[in-house]
This record gives C-alpha cells, structure tokens and sequence, in this order.
C-alpha cells in the first residue's frame, strides 16, 4: 500500500509549465478568439479598400501620405497576426507547416520585406492584392471553393487537352471547307481556332450557320455536331469535374474541422485531471478495504444466521390443533 500511495502522490503533483507552453497557451487564446478574426479580416477589407482608392488619381495625389501610412499600419497588423500565428505554434511548430493557409499568409507578409519587392510599384500593388485571398481563411465556404478549384486542376489539365484537340480537328475541317469563302473567319488554322472559341459560348452561331449554308448544306452538320460537343459534353465534363473536387473539399474541410479535430490538453487541464484520477484511485482502494474488512466480520454472523433458521424451521402449534410428532420420533 505504501508503494500505491506514493505513486499516487507522485500522480496528484503538478505538472511544471514551460515558458515556451506558457507562451503558446497565451497565444492560442488570443488567436482563436472571435475579436481577433474580426479585427483581421477588417483589416483585410480596409487593404482591399485602399487598393481601389489608390486607382483614382485625384484622391490618390491628394492623400498619397495618408494612403501610405495607412499601408503601413495594414503591414503592421498583419506582421503582428502571423507572429502571434508563430508563437501560437511554439509547442508544436509543425503543425503551423502542414497548413498551407499559415504558409501562403507568411510569404505574404515577408515578401512586402523583401527590397526587391518595395522598389518595384507593380509588384507590391500585386502583393497587396494578394492579401484580398486571406479573407478565405475566416470564410469556410469560400475557402473550400478555393481548395475545390486547386483540386480540380488535374481533370481540367484533361479537359483542356480534350478541348484543345477537339478544336483543332474542327478547325482543320473548317479550313478545309470554308477557307476561301470566309478567309475573315477561316483564312488559316489560328484563325479558325478563334472563330470556334468564340462559337464555343454560342454568341454569333446564328450568323456562323447562314454563312455556311451558303457554301453547303453539309455545314449544318459541322456547326450542330460541334455545338454539341463543344458547348454540352465537354462544358458538363468541366462541371462535373468542379463538383466532384468541390464535394471533395468540403469533406476535406469537415474531416480538418478544428470542431471534429481533438483539441490538444493544456498543461493545468492536465494536472487538474492527474489529480482527480489519483482521488478516485485512492476512493477505490479505501472502498476495497472496507468491503474486505466487513466480509471478514460479516462472515461468521452469516453461519451463526443460517443456524438459528435451522432451528427456526421445527413445527410449530398451531393454537386448537394437536402437534404433529416430528418423522422419526417414537408414538
């Protein structure tokens, strides 16, 4: 028992916090409070607010200091947000690589640093464009339409390649037949390809078709077969791929929910709750003794009990009946 007790005691100590547990702790709360995201993605608006200002020359030549100054203090929130994104990662840093959200927010960031960068107008107005796309890290649907399109990439490399091919064979034909009659339109491969792109979203394929009956009956067919191809199979292709990848992303986005995903145990939740096992561990061990020192004491009431109903089981008389003689007992 004294090997128990010591080991609870041991168990029921308290667990010394880290500075660098303490710092991510402190951060974490900061960061995944609710005037925090706020406060960002105002921030973000209030960018995306100046970049639209600066395109007004008047306003901009009136107010290029206070533009400026309000750049940089966008710069300076944000600097501030992802360093405390840092230090909330302090525990566990690798958790803040795996998220490719945390990796786009610090390129951001560090390349408005960068001297490069600064000295150059163009990129910097390009950069700071960029941080528009960080509202999607406070706006789920958003960001999983954002991940839906990057996932579909691969199947719309396909169907681009599908289309490109489909084109080009239309367009051959095409030259083929209405090279000399509409040289405007079909005078070469490139300009062919133009015309069918354009055919593509059906603007102008009422003109396209008069024009060609009067070469041949048969452009009826060309025109009908290619819309149908262009226009119906190969554009639903294209969405059902987009959907597909959009489902994908939202059970992605579910399964990633920091609602579904366990959040980790901070270090006083972990005491507090070594301390409570280590209570109940002790309340067991006192009940188990009390039940083993009352069987102990309960058991020879028990054979003493079991005597007296022994006897308690012999005949009684009845009042105004004869008592019956015992089996066994002589006349």
């Amino acid at each position: 028992m004294s090997d128990e007790s010591d080991q609870h005691q041991h168990a029921a100590e308290p667990v010394p916090l880290s500075a660098r547990s303490e710092l991510a702790r402190r951060c974490r709360a900061v960061t995944e409070a609710r005037w925090f995201a706020l406060t960002v993605f105002t921030v973000i608006l209030a960018n995306a607010a100046l970049l639209g200002v600066e395109t007004y020359t008047g306003l901009a030549a009136d107010w290029q200091h206070w533009l400026r100054l309000a750049e940089h203090a966008c710069l300076a929130v944000f600097t501030v947000e992802i360093l405390l994104r840092l230090a909330a990662h302090a525990d566990r840093p690798r958790e803040f690589w795996k998220d490719p959200w945390n990796l786009f927010d610090l390129a951001v960031v560090l390349c408005a640093f960068l001297p490069v960068v600064r000295e150059n107008t163009t990129v910097l107005r390009l950069l700071r464009l960029a941080r528009v796309l960080r509202t999607a890290r406070f706006l789920p649907q958003l960001r999983i339409v954002l991940v839906a399109v990057a996932r579909s990439l691969p199947g719309t490399l396909s169907f681009l390649l599908v289309g490109a091919l489909l084109l080009y064979v239309y367009a051959m034909v095409g030259w083929v037949f209405f090279g000399r009659s509409d040289p405007e339109h079909y005078g070469s491969v490139g300009r062919a390809v133009l015309t069918l792109f354009l055919l593509m979203t059906l603007d102008g394929i009422g003109d396209a078709v008069r024009a060609g009956l009067e070469v041949s009956r048969w452009s009826l067919l060309y025109y009908a077969s290619y819309v149908l191809l262009a226009s119906f199979v190969l554009v639903n292709v294209l969405i059902g791929v987009v959907l597909t990848s959009l489902e994908e992303a939202r059970e992605l986005e579910r399964d990633e929910s920091p609602a579904r995903r366990p959040a980790p145990v901070a270090p006083e939740e972990r005491r507090h709750l070594a301390e409570r096992i280590a209570t109940a561990r002790r309340a067991l061990d006192d009940l188990e003794r009390d039940l083993q020192h009352d069987l102990r004491h309960d058991l020879p009431r028990d054979s003493e009990r079991d005597a007296g109903r022994g006897r308690a089981r012999a005949p009684l008389a009845v009042a105004g009946e004869p008592t019956l003689p015992a089996p066994g007992s002589g006349p």
